[in-house]
């Protein structure tokens, strides 16, 4: 097993929240950009303005390393059409992966159909231009039951519009990351999340995201049956250390 192809080696941090100017945050993320490269991980995971920026780098050192996106991150409540606007336009930039933040405030205020209308115009968007579509359901803000029961939504979308030779193109995905918890209280994947993911979106694959910062912790999670890893801790995992990343 190759581990470096379950990760998406994640940068999402904005100039403000890194604590630093424009000009110094755009070369941070070119650093990460051409360190992921070298690491040769599946996929390069950073914000809708530095699509284009890691395409170019990937294509200059023809690298088969993906570029992928956030759509709507982190709350995910953008209207439909505006995250369909976000990623036609990272979709025109070259990303490879688009990851939306699903709308999880309107699915917990029952708008159901609302919500299915748009799992299945954004996914329908990804698929159409050859796109791998991940839905971020934010399993720090849902019960255990929202968790079973959105990631079945998701997953009857896709069975509903998509031919079974695209399932394995749409994954459901833990976490942002950035969602604010309790002190103490996990903001990202946990073991059970993750099993009630995996239980309820099959067929369609799970994305583990958010927290996972050592070797062990990524090998759990692909034991449980994960095809994805979303971490800022890429290094970490796979040189056997453990990660002080904050996200």
């Amino acid at each position: 097993m190759d581990i470096k192809q379950y990760l998406d080696s994640t940068y999402l941090k904005t100039s403000g929240q890194a604590e630093v100017d424009e000009v110094t945050h755009k070369q941070v993320v070119h650093n990460f950009i051409l360190d992921t490269i070298k690491g040769g991980y599946k996929c390069v995971m950073i914000r809708p303005e530095f699509v284009a920026l890691a395409k170019a780098e990937i294509t200059a050192k023809k690298s088969p390393v993906v570029v992928g996106t956030v759509i709507s991150f982190p709350e995910g409540t953008n209207s439909t059409q505006e995250k369909l606007d976000e990623a036609q336009q990272a979709i025109n930039n070259g990303v490879d992966e688009l990851d939306y933040v699903i709308d999880y405030t309107a699915f917990k205020n029952q708008q159901i159909d609302y919500v299915k209308e748009q799992v299945y115009l954004a996914t329908k968007l990804g698929l159409d231009n050859n796109k791998v579509v991940k839905w971020i359901i934010e399993t720090a803000a849902l019960t255990p039951i929202q968790i079973a029961q959105l990631s079945a939504l998701i997953k009857n979308v896709v069975m509903k519009h998509f031919d079974e030779k695209f399932y394995e193109k749409v994954f459901v995905k833990s976490s942002t990351g950035f969602y604010k918890t309790e002190p103490g209280v996990a903001n990202g994947a946990t073991r059970e999340g993750i099993t009630l993911m995996l239980e309820n979106a099959s067929p369609l694959p799970v994305k583990a995201s958010g927290g996972v910062r050592n070797t062990d912790e990524a090998l759990q999670f692909i034991q449980l049956g994960v095809k994805r890893i979303g971490t800022s801790s890429a290094d970490a995992i796979v040189n056997g250390y453990e990660s002080t990343s904050d996200y």
